[in-house]
């Protein structure tokens, strides 16, 4: 959907068009799906970052004052949503890995488990320096790299949408957000 569509259909959404609403519902949707997965969420988590997502959507729709960015918004709220649901699950971590609700049954050697450990450790490490550098590449760049690791991928539409960035600018954009990275990571000797 394009800028202008989405700014209409807000407008008569406000003024109570049900159908309007229902179209940007479905035409907004994978947008907001797609921020929502790139935060990696449980299915349940996401399902109900989704529904806040619209919900406030409903509660600010007469007050958004440039409706032609309902998708910057969308994709704003997503993301504050999921960051929100991240910080308030930082505390309790479910499983249903059985080896870890029974450690009885874990056939590895204390050898072993100390090399997954270290593995996992250094994994962890390289990702903390890599979202580390990442951070500091500047607004533009985070947003833009984070949103294109979502799964399934977003369109360079909804992308643009989203962020507000011409479709054709997009490409060479990621380019030289992606060389920056690589040359921070380099540079630290954290590739």
């Amino acid at each position: 959907m394009d800028r202008t569509e989405v700014g209409a259909l807000v407008r008569s959404a406000v003024d109570g068009d049900a159908a309007a609403w229902k179209a940007l519902v479905e035409g907004m949707s994978p947008l907001v799906w797609s921020v929502v997965r790139s935060h990696r969420l449980s299915d349940a988590d996401g399902r109900d970052v989704y529904q806040t997502v619209w919900f406030r959507f409903a509660q600010h729709l007469g007050r958004i004052r440039e409706p032609d960015k309902t998708g910057a918004w969308l994709a704003s709220t997503a993301r504050h949503e999921c960051l929100k649901v991240l910080r308030g699950n930082t505390r309790l971590t479910l499983t249903d890995d059985p080896q870890v609700l029974d450690r009885a049954s874990e056939d590895r050697t204390p050898e072993q488990t100390l090399i997954d450990s270290e593995e996992a450790a250094d994994r962890a490490e390289r990702a903390r320096r890599l979202w580390q550098e990442l951070d500091e590449l500047g607004e533009r760049c985070r947003q833009l790299l984070r949103v294109l690791v979502a799964s399934p991928p977003p369109s360079y539409v909804e992308i643009s949408a989203a962020l507000g960035i011409a479709v054709g600018s997009i490409g060479p954009l990621r380019q030289r957000c992606l060389r920056r990275l690589r040359d921070r990571m380099d540079q630290r000797g954290a590739a």
